[in-house]
C-alpha cells in the first residue's frame, strides 16, 4: 500500500468551492434557524468528533474549510490523518468556537466526511483483499457528479490508485467506439494516429480474439472487460508481458483476491466510489 503521507492533497480551490457551495445550500437565505433561536449569540460549543464504527478517515481538509468558512475564531482540530484506520470510539477532531456557527457547518463537514471516509473504508477492503498478489485497486469515470476529485482522494486515502479523471487526460477505446470505428484493429489505428506522444492509448476488449487483435494492432494497455477467471488467465498467458492488463466489470469484494491471482495488473471496479456505505462518524458537542 502507499504511504498515505506521500500523497497529494486536495487543491485548495476545489475545496473553497465545494464548500461554499454546500454551505450556501444548507444555511439558504435566513442562516441556521433552530440555533438562532435555541442558543445564545455569545454562547461557544465545545465538540467532539469521533467515529461509532471501524473505517479509514477521509476528507478532513474538508471539514476543516467548512468550519473556517463558517465563520471567525471557530478551531478545528485533527486528531489524526486522512488515511487513518480508526475504530468505534476514536476521536477525529475536535472542535470549539462560537456555538451557532460550529453547529451550522456541522452537517456539511459531516456529509463530506462521512461519505468520502466510507469510500475510503471500501477502498481498503478491497485493497487488503488483494495483498501480496501484485494487483492495484484503481476507481472509475463512475462518480458523484461534482465529486469526482474528492471521491478519487479518498480511493487514494484508502490505498487505490486512480484512472483517468475525465475524458480528457486519456484515451480509452470503449466497446462502442470500436463498433462504431469498425473493429479493433480500426478504432485503436485511428487513435494512435490523433494522440499526441504523451497521451496514454487503452482499449477494451470482451473475447480473447479481440484482445489477440489489440495486440497485433501494437497496444500496450489493455482493458479485459467482463472475463471470468479462466479467461483472465488465458488472456494473462496470451499477453505474456507485451501489453498491462486492467480486468474490469463484475468486480466484488468476494471476487477481487481470485481476480487478482489471475496475474493482471490493474483492477478497475466502480464499487468503490457508486458502492461505499458512509462511514458513521458523530459530532456530540456540550455548551460551556
Amino acid at each position: 500500500m502507499d504511504d498515505v503521507s506521500a500523497i497529494g492533497e486536495l487543491p485548495s480551490l476545489l475545496v473553497e468551492g465545494a464548500v461554499r457551495a454546500a454551505l450556501a445550500e444548507d444555511l439558504g437565505l435566513a442562516g441556521d434557524l433552530t440555533s438562532q433561536a435555541t442558543l445564545p449569540a455569545d454562547a461557544t460549543a465545545f465538540a467532539t468528533l469521533s467515529a461509532r464504527e471501524p473505517g479509514v478517515v477521509a476528507g478532513l481538509p474538508l471539514a476543516a474549510e467548512a468550519f473556517r468558512q463558517i465563520g471567525h475564531g471557530v478551531s478545528f482540530d485533527p486528531q489524526v490523518s486522512d488515511g487513518a484506520a480508526v475504530v468505534a470510539g476514536d476521536v477525529v477532531a475536535r472542535v470549539s468556537g462560537n456555538a451557532r456557527q460550529v453547529l451550522g457547518a456541522e452537517r456539511v463537514a459531516l456529509n463530506f466526511l462521512n461519505h468520502l471516509s466510507g469510500v475510503a473504508t471500501l477502498t481498503r477492503a478491497f485493497v487488503d483483499a488483494i495483498e501480496g498478489t501484485g494487483a492495484r485497486i484503481c476507481d472509475t469515470r463512475k462518480t458523484t457528479p461534482g465529486l469526482r476529485a474528492f471521491e478519487k482522494y479518498a480511493v487514494r486515502r484508502g490505498g487505490g490508485a486512480n484512472h483517468r479523471y475525465a475524458l480528457d487526460d486519456a484515451i480509452l477505446i470503449k466497446d462502442n467506439h470500436i463498433a462504431v470505428a469498425g473493429g479493433v484493429a480500426k478504432a485503436f489505428a485511428a487513435a494512435r494516429a490523433f494522440a499526441g506522444h504523451l497521451v496514454a492509448i487503452e482499449i477494451e476488449v470482451t473475447t480473447l480474439g479481440e484482445l489477440d487483435e489489440a495486440l497485433a494492432a501494437g497496444a500496450t494497455i489493455v482493458l479485459l472487460d467482463n472475463m471470468d477467471n479462466d479467461t483472465l488467465r488465458q488472456a494473462v498467458a496470451r499477453t505474456d508481458g507485451r501489453a498491462r492488463l486492467e480486468a474490469s466489470g463484475g468486480v466484488t469484494l468476494d471476487r477481487v483476491r481470485a481476480i487478482a491471482e489471475t496475474g493482471v495488473g490493474y483492477i478497475s471496479t466502480s464499487q468503490i466510489t457508486m458502492g461505499a456505505k458512509p462511514l458513521d462518524l458523530g459530532l456530540d458537542a456540550r455548551i460551556a
